[in-house]
């Protein structure tokens, strides 16, 4: 009687297994392909933006095109900002062309030829329009200038209550009715200076009355320190005492860096 013996072989599952996975996969990719086909516009039928533009500008395509997006002009935006009748010395510098130069002697009174720019119409002294004045202002560029004389950009992201005092890099543009020389944006490193509307009497009157139990911490947003002192009864009031002169001399400031008010 023969005996037959069959090898069982481990890899032959494995394989099975791999066929399955390649059978899955293809299905999948052929599933993505149908879809794709269904949901897409046939032959025969038009995009649904393609009748809206035979009547118009509707756009429901995301695609915007150019000539919907036609940017204002530098003229309309200049001439609306500009008086129209008025002294031509007092024009603002956005509304006039000026030949500076740069060789007059700095903080002396200096005159250069202006005109006013096209579509701005303005008058001399004597009540006559002009197309070319002479304008009078102090040598030095616009850097240089009074603060008072051009804004800046604030910085929320610096500790104002440090040791040094901090600096950040701001933006700064010139008031429209003041001339200068060169560039009427410039960048200028400050002194932080914002403020998040903490007072300093409150933080003060906070600390005497309530610095045992935390409050004017917690009043300056630095509640891990509150937690501190509420627990430990203000440090057996040694903590107090010492909040009470921090906060009275400002060294201590609320926690986002702000200054008081």
């Amino acid at each position: 009687m023969a005996t037959s013996c069959h090898i069982w072989r481990p890899d032959r599952g494995r394989s099975c297994k791999h066929y399955g996975i390649f059978v899955i996969l293809f299905m999948d990719l052929v599933l993505q392909c149908v879809n794709g086909y269904l949901s897409s516009p046939h032959i025969d039928q038009e995009p649904p933006y393609t009748r809206d533009a035979q009547h118009g500008t509707i756009i429901t395509s995301p695609v915007i095109p150019a000539v919907a997006s036609v940017s204002p002009t530098d003229e309309d935006s200049y001439t609306s900002k500009c008086p129209s009748g008025g002294l031509c010395d007092r024009l603002p510098a956005s509304c006039v062309q000026c030949n500076y130069q740069h060789n007059c002697t700095y903080g002396k009174p200096a005159s250069f030829t202006c005109k006013p720019k096209k579509g701005v119409h303005c008058v001399g002294k004597s009540g006559e329009q002009q197309n070319n004045f002479t304008l009078s202002i102090t040598c030095q560029f616009c850097w240089q200038l009074d603060p008072s004389e051009y804004r800046c950009s604030n910085s929320t992201n610096c500790m104002t209550v440090a040791c040094p005092r901090k600096r950040y890099n701001a933006t700064c543009d010139v008031l429209d009715h003041v001339h200068c020389l060169g560039k009427r944006r410039f960048q200028k490193r400050l002194f932080c200076n914002w403020t998040g509307g903490y007072k300093w009497s409150t933080a003060l009157a906070l600390s005497i009355t309530l610095g045992g139990f935390g409050a004017d911490r917690f009043y300056l947003g630095q509640w891990r320190e509150g937690l501190g002192k509420l627990f430990s009864f203000g440090g057996l009031g040694i903590w107090t005492l010492i909040d009470v002169l921090l906060i009275g001399v400002g060294y201590v400031g609320p926690a986002d860096g702000s200054l008081y008010i």
